[in-house]
């Protein structure tokens, strides 16, 4: 997607059209990229509840998510597992590879793809992605070279914002107040 060759809103309302699937960078978007760790040097994974609940919701509404890590991340397994089925690239694969790899497995072309990703490390893949978006706290680099920055940081919302956005604007979001009520 290139933002600057017409009016950005109308842009992203047809690249949101075709979403069927969502790539989120692990470190920075769905985690809040500060890495902890326990007296043993175990990492202590931790996810904000609500992006979990739109990852379930967005599986649930046939939607395909991927998660990438570009390092080795076996201890988010577990938890994002039992959320649904997730395609998890969590043992440092190349990240270009992953999305290969989740695009062909799902038979989905880049136009297909939203990918949130908030750092330089992530901007091969920003390139790709039909709709390429970064948290609000994402590297300063990408704001020019996304097509729709959230107005939530990595790992406190911006995942649940976005399935949002897509399943709303593809009238599959059943949680819309405004079509609820009227």
């Amino acid at each position: 997607m290139q933002p600057y060759k017409a009016d950005p809103s109308s842009q992203i309302s047809a690249a949101l059209d075709g979403i069927k699937a969502l790539v989120v960078s692990l470190d920075g978007v769905l985690n809040n990229g500060v890495l902890t760790h326990d007296g043993e040097g175990r990492e202590m994974p931790a996810i904000f509840a609500r992006d979990l609940v739109a990852i379930r919701e967005a599986l649930r509404l046939g939607m395909k998510v991927a998660v990438i890590a570009g390092r080795s991340a076996g201890a988010y397994r577990t938890l994002l597992e039992a959320t649904g089925p997730v395609d998890l690239f969590l043992d440092g694969e190349a990240r270009l590879e992953a999305y290969e790899a989740f695009k062909s497995r799902h038979g989905l072309q880049d136009e297909e793809c939203a990918c949130i990703a908030d750092d330089i490390d992530d901007l091969e893949l920003l390139k790709l992605a039909g709709l390429p978006i970064t948290p609000i706290n994402g590297a300063e680099y990408l704001r020019n070279r996304v097509a729709y920055i959230s107005v939530f940081e990595g790992g406190r919302g911006c995942v649940r914002e976005i399935v949002e956005m897509i399943l709303d604007h593809q009238n599959r979001w059943e949680y819309n107040e405004k079509k609820n009520n009227g």
